[in-house]
């Protein structure tokens, strides 16, 4: 009997098991935490029924559309609920997640959709590579070219064939591997710079982007900035100024007539590459068209102290030269004494809003902050609290209160 006894006994705890299974394994949470999943799978079962993924899926699109990433989001997790599996619901939070600087979300989503479809998608490996440095992006980068080349030869191959394509894949074309090539060869310039072969690899990595977009704006820098790594500065400024002419003269254009044509956007190359564009136009001594472009970073993103750094440099060496002139002149005209004390005054507003920046954003950047402070010291000291911007320190809007000043070197 004391057997018989302890064997229903141990028959308990099944009985719980199976209840925990009927529970949905929620046993061991609270109460609280129970009627927040049980809400929650109520949430999903009513989005299911009243929206379909797609749906979830074009208002995804909306909001990031708009850069609302955080609404994006949401019915991005929405699409998931429903269909946990759905690739392009993955490729867009992954990209979602990036957006909102959740580097680590966005890292485990991509290899899940790598992990459901490792040939389908180059977007995933591109991505990937943005997040990772080193050899491991590298690694991401050539497996994502490798699935864009596998696309464009079957395009190739099919050319004019209806129907050939899921209407959920991806459609790359040619610009899509010259700017993966152009991602590969950059990393030979910065990361992995010191590796054995990599100026040669460099190289090779440019030329085929040029190959696939001859016109690539960014090869076409890259290939600059190559050559000037190899002190072949006049080759290199050849290449520089033909990027730059690639979408400069429109973008001002569009400025200028306050459109925005979707075109002409596309053209333009990232914020990060367009900085670096402005740091070759000032090794190049092509100032004035570095002050165009700086004005456009301005314009775009008024917080970003490098960009105000390099336009207060700029207008130093603008101010520099105008100097040198007129001791070679041996001149002491009034108007080029006027252009003395305009340059001077922009490039001293313009490191003293990048010094005031460098506080608020809390930068880590001592070289710069020196070199400001010495260029400050030449050109008179910061700006005077009284005379300055008083945005700089809390609503922080330069471009607007300081507009008549900060332009007035942009003629020169």
């Amino acid at each position: 009997m004391g057997g018989q006894a302890k064997n229903k006994k141990k028959n308990k705890p099944k009985r719980k098991d199976n209840r925990q299974n009927r529970d949905g394994g929620f046993v061991d949470l609270s109460p609280q935490e129970r009627m927040k999943v049980r809400m929650h799978e109520k949430a999903k079962k009513k989005t299911a029924e009243k929206y379909s993924v797609q749906q979830l899926l074009e208002k995804t699109q909306e909001y990031m559309d708009s850069f609302d990433f955080d609404m994006a989001g949401l019915f991005c997790q929405r699409a998931l609920d429903v269909d946990s599996n759905n690739l392009q619901a993955l490729d867009m939070l992954g990209h979602i997640c990036s957006e909102l600087g959740d580097m680590q979300k966005a890292k485990s989503v991509f290899i899940r959709a790598i992990d459901l479809s490792p040939d389908v998608g180059h977007s995933k490996y591109m991505y990937l590579g943005q997040i990772h440095s080193g050899q491991e992006a590298v690694d991401y980068y050539t497996r994502g070219i490798q699935v864009l080349l596998s696309v464009l030869e079957k395009q190739e191959t099919e050319a004019g064939a209806a129907g050939t394509t899921d209407e959920n894949d991806e459609v790359p074309s040619r610009k899509d591997v010259s700017v993966a090539y152009c991602s590969l060869a950059e990393i030979y310039l910065t990361d992995l710079c010191m590796e054995e072969g990599a100026a040669d690899k460099c190289r090779e990595f440019i030329e085929k982007a040029l190959q696939y977009h001859h016109d690539n704006p960014e090869a076409l820098q890259l290939m600059a900035s190559y050559l000037f790594s190899t002190e072949r500065n006049q080759e290199g400024k050849e290449y520089l100024l033909k990027s730059v002419g690639m979408w400069l003269p429109a973008q001002k254009q569009s400025a200028a007539s306050s459109t925005t044509e979707e075109e002409t956007q596309n053209e333009i190359p990232p914020y990060e590459s367009r900085i670096t564009t402005a740091k070759l136009l000032i090794e190049s001594e092509e100032y004035e068209m570095a002050v165009d472009v700086l004005e456009g970073l301005l314009e775009e993103d008024d917080e970003v102290v490098q960009v105000w750094y390099l336009s207060g440099w700029v207008c130093y060496l603008q101010w520099e030269k105008a100097k040198q002139h007129q001791e070679r002149e041996e001149s002491e005209a009034l108007e080029e004494n006027e252009e003395w004390k305009t340059l001077q005054d922009a490039a001293r507003s313009y490191l003293t809003n990048a010094k005031k920046l460098y506080s608020k954003l809390r930068c880590d950047d001592q070289p710069m902050l020196d070199h400001a402070e010495q260029l400050l010291g030449e050109l008179g000291g910061e700006i005077e609290e009284e005379d300055e911007d008083p945005a700089v320190d809390d609503d922080y809007e330069p471009c607007s209160d300081n507009e008549e000043e900060v332009e007035a070197p942009m003629e020169h």
